[in-house]
């Protein structure tokens, strides 16, 4: 007899996303879609690419506006894909298993699993406007130059992969960490308007000359604008060797592609 398929009705998890306040159903994965995601494991672009991709095709429910996986790309934070992935992964594994911890007193390092629901921290974007919001930073240092700050989307960071990754000077860390700057700023005298830098190579090229000190400033009003409000998850262990306690940040996408390689 030919197997047709089970008629199986897979488990599923609400998100609600942190940052565009919207209600979605994810699934648990099964096993081919690990299959799938195994076989992604290529460059930065392709890793990101199939991921929204996962994500997206284990969604039961979506809102109304999501028409189609172009406008879930146009109107998903990368914050908010952080909470759909964490729904993935929470309905999918449930648990983390055998996380590595290296004790900051002793330095053994040792495994320890815990259920996911429990290192989980949320905080709600307070506005609607968090795709259309810019906010303008004044640099400490670099004094006639401002940058406008914004939330990427998923569409924004697929466009900055393809089009800057194999550009000579650029890399995976700086495109990352550029894609909160939507513009930058210069103030020049005895013109009325600034000159403005939108297209991406230019802003990851005056991104790298500025000072150390300007820097964290971008990103310390990214996070207080944007960055804050999202998922994070936090655990707590205590070294089986010397008893120290340990408070960890754990890397959700990381954690994910381990469990998928290891289930």
């Amino acid at each position: 007899m030919t197997f047709t398929g089970f008629n199986l009705k897979f488990p599923e998890y609400e998100v609600i996303t942190p940052q565009t306040h919207q209600s979605f159903t994810v699934r648990s994965l099964n096993v081919q879609e690990e299959e799938q995601m195994k076989g992604s494991l290529m460059t930065p672009t392709k890793i990101t690419e199939h991921l929204n991709k996962c994500i997206f095709d284990a969604i039961a429910k979506k809102p109304d506006t999501i028409k189609d996986y172009d406008a879930f790309l146009r109107n998903i934070t990368i914050k908010d894909r952080d909470a759909l992935l964490y729904g993935l992964y929470h309905i999918t594994y449930e648990e983390i298993r055998n996380y590595q911890v290296r004790c900051g007193k002793c330095r053994i390092e040792y495994p320890i699993t815990v259920k996911a629901s429990s290192t989980f921290n949320f905080m709600s974007y307070p506005g609607k406007d968090i795709l259309t919001k810019k906010f303008k930073t004044n640099l400490p240092v670099s004094k006639t130059v401002s940058v406008i700050i914004k939330q990427p989307s998923l569409l924004d960071e697929i466009f900055a992969m393809k089009e800057l990754l194999n550009t000579p000077g650029s890399n995976i860390d700086t495109i990352t960490e550029t894609l909160i700057i939507d513009s930058f700023e210069q103030d020049i005298q005895d013109q009325t308007e600034p000159i403005v830098y939108k297209d991406r190579q230019d802003i990851i090229d005056a991104y790298r000359s500025l000072p150390a000190k300007d820097k964290r400033k971008i990103h310390e009003d990214y996070m207080e604008n944007f960055g804050k409000y999202g998922i994070e998850l936090k655990m707590k262990s205590f070294c089986p060797s010397c008893g120290a306690e340990e408070t960890l940040d754990i890397d959700l996408v990381e954690n994910f592609f381990r469990m998928v390689y290891t289930s």
